[in-house]
């Protein structure tokens, strides 16, 4: 992949016994170019250590573009001030190990007022994350923001909404974006066509612009447009289908953007929805 306009297409690997380890021989299996990691429980505040060794044979395969995606928990517009310190404890965490793989970007989810609607929601993500995006600065991995699928009181799920949400953040240069393909469908963007991915991609340029597109989560999606939930599918086997995907290889806004499965598994499914991806790239850059 040393064309820097063609986009790597990959998935999130499982690391359970090693980050490399497991994580590249399940990568080779599926045809991943890039992959997706978490280096802690997603789903608790521990700080997992690095193993060096495994950290080291991650950093140096040659070629492979590594993200990492921080816990679920995090909610850096929580109202709940003890959920926020572990927020911004737990996303440090994540940007420091980002750093000693070598990632080129560690995804959070953009988060929740949980009460009292998004503005005040947004003002406490901008007290927590403005300060740790400052005090860290290029020692770490940008972080890349994900707009969720709309649901409560989420504080960014359109594309207009990232305008917003960089606003809060006074467009910080570490502050990049992490695009859903399920969640912006279900936030209301109908990209069920490769019409409509380029219009979303499109506004996407105007309102945010392509140089903060850092990865896209290529997900079709069990859920309706609009419907604000969050139910990943394999590609075209969704609401989206496939021919949606193929926009975003040549769509100047993602273009050369690096895209990582977050669909349903194991390795069969997985490396299925890859070669189709691959394929879809394969037909749009030689049309």
């Amino acid at each position: 992949m040393n064309d820097a306009r063609i986009s790597p297409v990959g998935a999130h690997v499982p690391v359970s016994g090693g980050l490399a380890t497991k994580g590249l021989p399940y990568a080779d299996e599926i045809g991943a170019e890039a992959v997706q990691v978490f280096v802690s429980n997603p789903r608790g505040w521990a700080a997992t250590p690095g193993v060096p060794e495994e950290d080291a044979a991650l950093r140096d395969r040659s070629g492979l573009p590594v993200f990492v995606h921080a816990p679920y928990l995090i909610n850096l517009g929580a109202p709940d001030e003890e959920v926020a310190a572990k927020s911004v404890a737990s996303l440090e965490h994540s940007l420091r190990r980002g750093a000693a793989i070598g990632a080129l970007g560690v995804v959070v989810h953009t988060g929740s007022a949980v009460r009292g609607g998004r503005a005040a929601g947004l003002d406490r993500m901008r007290s927590r994350l403005l300060p740790l995006l400052e005090r860290l600065g290029e020692e770490v991995p940008p972080v890349l923001l994900e707009p969720m699928a709309g649901q409560g009181q989420v504080l960014c799920a359109t594309v207009d909404d990232l305008a917003g949400y960089l606003d809060a953040l006074d467009w910080h240069p570490r502050a990049r974006v992490c695009m859903d393909t399920a969640h912006a469908f279900a936030a209301g963007h109908d990209i069920s066509d490769r019409a409509g991915m380029a219009a979303m991609l499109d506004r996407f340029g105007e309102v945010v612009g392509a140089d903060r597109l850092g990865l896209v989560h290529a997900n079709d999606s069990k859920a309706a447009c609009g419907s604000n939930k969050d139910r990943h599918e394999n590609i075209g086997a969704g609401q989206i289908g496939a021919e949606a995907f193929a926009e975003l290889f040549v769509h100047p806004v993602s273009a050369g953007v690096p895209l990582t499965l977050e669909t349903p598994g194991p390795a069969g499914p997985h490396a299925a929805d890859v070669a189709l991806l691959k394929k879809l790239r394969s037909e749009v850059l030689d049309a």
